[in-house]
């Protein structure tokens, strides 16, 4: 293992990665007391040499290692890679291309749901990591012996789950399904924060239109507030106090710290004073441009009882595919395609519907039942009720 902390020494070692299909690429961040994520240390393997790169060193630029998650010619592997890429989005302005990610392979593989690094090892090469620095201070300087082992592991042993993964894949002709997953994975609109979408993330507790525009005025000040301190969302306000500033919509200081959740006192603040700003200025948009409440999707009659039958089947597809359940299929889009056979779900679109969508069609339509054979459950296709793609054939 090399320990990095100069920019000709990352440049060096950037050009040899280069020089290799896939690379292996971790961090490690911290992000408890910072809205965005602090990067401290960045490993990189190749499958002859591991680097630990010191990203707080003095006056060490990154702009190599940007330059190698830039390089198409290089696949990067990660393993659960959206934190890492999102702090290369936000640092270099890019999302690294073209990417692996091995907990998304692994769901694929049949490794279950959102499998974690170390388990996976385990069950790949029999190999133990010492997890102990999993939640180290980072930031502390100097790094010892053992957290640098345990940043090197991250990205050595990973080669070998990637080429075990990589070779699976391809045996069972599902590098494709890996593929469509990357594509969403490294879109810049999986990253991009718009203030004024916060609102939408938040666990909805409010119906009215009047609450709703109010909410999302308010959540746009926390958003663009919190990102300017870089601090976390609830370092400046709390959900709960959001919901109840939406809820009685306060004009004035006064009334904002006569709330519950309000501090005494804050009110007075220049926060406080951008509160009352953001709630007038969200009444005061013309009442047909508010939003809307999501009205609740009206179930067809008897769809409780489809969503039970699709659950079994995905149990069932699941297992016999050797698929991640949670890959394949949420259980709010099995209550939309118990609703509507044209459901916009990704159950119903691509890989997904090969494998699980078009079953799921076929049970609701009567062409699948269920029987258990004495060991599991089993599909079995009724008599006289040809599959609607063999139907058309013949027509």
């Amino acid at each position: 293992m090399t320990m990095i902390t100069t920019i000709s020494a990352l440049a060096e070692a950037c050009t040899h990665l280069a020089r290799f299909d896939a690379v292996t690429v971790d961090t490690e961040f911290l992000r408890e007391t910072t809205f965005w994520p602090k990067l401290c240390v960045v490993q990189m393997a190749s499958p002859e040499r591991a680097f630990v790169v010191d990203a707080l060193a003095p006056g060490l630029d990154l702009s190599p290692f940007f330059d190698l998650m830039r390089d198409e010619a290089v696949l990067k592997v990660f393993h659960a890679a959206r934190q890492d890429i999102e702090i290369i989005w936000h640092l270099g302005g890019f999302v690294p291309h073209p990417v692996f990610d091995t907990q998304v392979a692994a769901m694929v593989c049949g490794f279950g749901d959102s499998i974690s690094y170390d388990q996976l090892v385990a069950r790949v090469s029999g190999a133990h990591i010492d997890k102990t620095h999993r939640f180290t201070d980072w930031t502390r300087r100097p790094l010892s012996a053992s957290q640098l082992a345990y940043a090197e592991a991250d990205v050595t042993h990973l080669r070998d789950v990637y080429r075990h993964l990589a070779a699976t894949l391809e045996r069972k002709g599902r590098t494709d399904w890996v593929a469509e997953e990357m594509e969403v994975l490294t879109s810049p609109e999986t990253y991009r924060s718009d203030p004024d979408e916060a609102w939408l993330r938040l666990r909805m507790r409010l119906k009215k239109s009047r609450e709703l525009i109010v909410l999302k005025e308010v959540a746009a000040w926390r958003e663009r507030e919190a990102q300017g301190r870089d601090v976390p969302r609830s370092r400046v306000l709390k959900d709960d106090t959001l919901f109840e500033i939406a809820t009685h919509a306060p004009t004035t200081v006064a009334a904002l710290g006569e709330l519950r959740t309000v501090p005494r006192g804050w009110e007075r603040s220049r926060a406080g004073e951008d509160v009352v700003a953001a709630v007038t200025r969200a009444l005061e948009i013309p009442k047909e441009q508010w939003p809307r409440a999501p009205k609740g999707r009206q179930a067809p009659e008897g769809s409780g009882a489809v969503v039970d039958l699709l659950k079994v089947l995905l149990k069932q597809v699941s297992d016999d595919e050797g698929v991640a359940a949670k890959i394949i299929a949420t259980v709010d889009e099995l209550e939309e395609i118990a609703a509507d056979d044209g459901a916009d779900v990704p159950a119903l679109r691509g890989w997904r519907r090969e494998l699980f969508g078009e079953r799921a069609l076929a049970v609701k339509r009567g062409e699948i039942a269920f029987a258990y054979d004495g060991k599991r459950v089993v599909t079995v296709e009724m008599p006289g009720r040809a599959p609607a793609a063999a139907k058309s054939a013949a027509e």
